[in-house]
């Protein structure tokens, strides 16, 4: 018996032995090397290590150091100077199965193709590691990112899982290649549905933070986003940004708010941008609000050769279109003032009131051809209510025929200024009056205005202006077809004899002042010269009494009788 109980005694210590030896060689080069050998050559893996580590600090957790892993024939998913695997009393049944994996101090690869990992833990660590790669459909590429991830199940499709919260920060982090830095997400994966209770970042020079949502048909739900102090240049006019507009997803926002803001792009530039809107959903270039509001203040709003100072607009959503609580703005030195609303059916802009003063405006040289093109599909008629005008200064510098109205002012009622997507003064009366015009190097005085259009046509019933001794009445009609028919009467008392002649009637054999009587009939079609169309009579009359009379036909007059 005491012989056996020895012999038992020496199995026990060398089977002590055996293991405390396989324990050392374990953490040895060699081991080392000889694992990676045998994944590698018994797997579709590729497996790297330096070394295996083991310390009775944490007894239940084996440490990496120098890992290297991918699929065969494949770049490098992971290069990491230390890997920890903590074990679990799962792992009885599930060897892949561990209670948390740690990657610290590497390089993260999530390749574009699918990657069936043969690791699951409870949790999955990240300490100072890049990324770099797909996830969620975006591609991202981060530093000195630590993440955590419970639980992480990955699948061939989603490799944080399909269940599991999860909560990241990052140095840097890029999404589609759109940059920020300082960056932290907490958030949760149910499946095909993405929540981020929390994020933020500093982007742009600014920050960002809020809270979203996506669904499993890959819309967005925005309960707050809030951007400040960004500071954005791009190289993209304005177009380009509706383009990627359009091309999201559904975007449900019940809170957007960007806070003193300025962008810069291609010809364009928004600078001190206050703008905050709730309760409106994007998709496909459209919206839908049932109650939602947008406000919109800045100090400065270009795009192209608009340019709108301190513009303030208030708007409330609604089912029906877009109600126009407040729009102003400061524009070429003037200040422009509307409210009204804007029907989502028809799509009509109706303006309670429209306010034009202390404007000093160079109409473009092709604002005729603006004039005539059809208006958006979005935009079919506008009309205004009520009309005022102060103390603006209208030129046009077109070389065939210069003009200049200074001191406008005026009033209008109940004005139709474009129907069927077409600009125009398609019904309702306007008064206008100013303090001087030049009109094609002839100087006038007080020179006013008085029309009332219908359906059918548009009645000037008062036109007039002084000259330098005497006065220039008139009264025209022009029809509302697409022909334009119209006819001008022409009364002059004490004008200078050649008034006419800067506005196309040719020279008459007459000296000084004359009184004078002119009709003219004609056509004034869209984009076709109207000077072949005119028709008339000029009948002038000289101080000392000598007469002349002329006739114009088809744009030619003949010798004066």
């Amino acid at each position: 018996m005491k012989f056996l109980g020895k012999l038992l005694l020496t199995l026990v210590m060398l089977l002590v032995l055996a293991i405390v030896i396989l324990y050392l060689l374990l953490q040895t080069r060699w081991a080392a090397g000889s694992i990676s050998r045998w994944v590698t050559e018994n797997s579709q893996y590729r497996l790297s290590i330096d070394e295996v580590d083991h310390s009775w600090s944490a007894p239940s957790r084996i440490t990496l150091n120098g890992v290297k892993f991918a699929e065969k024939n494949k770049p490098d998913v992971l290069d990491a100077g230390e890997v920890d695997l903590d074990l679990s009393w799962r792992q009885i049944t599930n060897p892949y199965y561990f209670d948390r994996v740690v990657l610290v101090n590497g390089r993260l690869n999530l390749s574009p193709d699918p990657l069936t990992l043969p690791l699951q833990a409870n949790t999955l660590q990240l300490n100072n590691i890049s990324l770099d790669g797909d996830i969620e459909q975006w591609k991202v590429v981060g530093t000195n990112v630590n993440a955590g991830i419970t639980p992480w199940q990955p699948t061939k499709t989603a490799v944080l899982g399909n269940n599991a919260q999860f909560q990241l920060s990052a140095d840097t982090l890029a999404l589609d290649t759109i940059p920020a830095s300082n960056v932290l997400i907490q958030g949760r994966i149910d499946n095909q549905q993405l929540t981020l209770s929390n994020f933020g970042a500093d982007m742009s020079r600014g920050q960002l933070t809020g809270k979203a949502s996506r669904g499993s048909d890959g819309s967005w739900t925005l309960d707050n986003l809030r951007l400040s102090h960004v500071r954005l240049q791009s190289s993209q006019p304005l177009s380009a940004f509706w383009q990627e507009f359009i091309k999201l997803p559904k975007v449900d926002i019940k809170r957007f708010d960007l806070i003193d803001a300025r962008l810069q792009g291609n010809n364009w530039a928004f600078n001190d941008l206050d703008l905050t809107v709730t309760d409106l959903t994007l998709e496909k270039g459209d919206w839908q609000s049932t109650d939602g509001q947008l406000s919109l203040n800045a100090t400065d709003l270009i795009d192209g050769n608009l340019h709108f100072n301190d513009p303030n607009i208030n708007l409330d959503l609604t089912p029906q279109g877009i109600n126009i609580r407040q729009f102003s703005t400061r524009w070429e030195g003037g200040l422009l003032r509307t409210s009204g609303n804007w029907e989502r059916a028809s799509h009509n802009l109706n303006l309670d009131e429209l306010s034009i003063a202390a404007l000093e405006y160079t109409l473009p040289q092709n604002w005729r051809q603006l004039w005539l093109d059809a208006l958006p599909d979005w935009l079919s008629d506008v009309t205004v209510s009520k009309f005022t005008a102060n103390r603006n200064l209208i030129i046009d510098i077109s070389p065939e025929f210069p003009w200049q109205i200074t001191g406008v002012e005026g009033y209008g009622t109940d004005l139709k200024l474009a129907e069927n997507h077409q600009w125009g003064i398609w019904s309702g009366k306007l008064n206008l009056n100013a303090g001087d015009a030049t009109f094609n190097k002839n100087d006038v005085r007080r020179p006013s205005l008085a029309l009332e259009a219908s359906a059918d046509k548009l009645n000037i019933t008062g036109l007039s202006a002084y000259t330098k001794e005497g006065l220039l009445e008139a009264t025209a009609t022009v029809s509302q077809q697409p022909q334009r028919n119209f006819t001008v009467n022409l009364n002059g008392r004490a004008v200078p004899a050649n008034e006419l002649q800067n506005w196309g009637w040719p020279q008459i054999p007459l000296q000084g002042n004359v009184n004078m009587q002119l009709t003219l009939q004609g056509q004034m079609p869209a984009n076709v010269d109207f000077k072949p169309t005119l028709s008339g009579t000029l009948h002038a009359t000289a101080n000392e009494g000598k007469q002349i009379q002329q006739q114009m036909s088809q744009g030619v007059t003949g010798p004066a009788q």
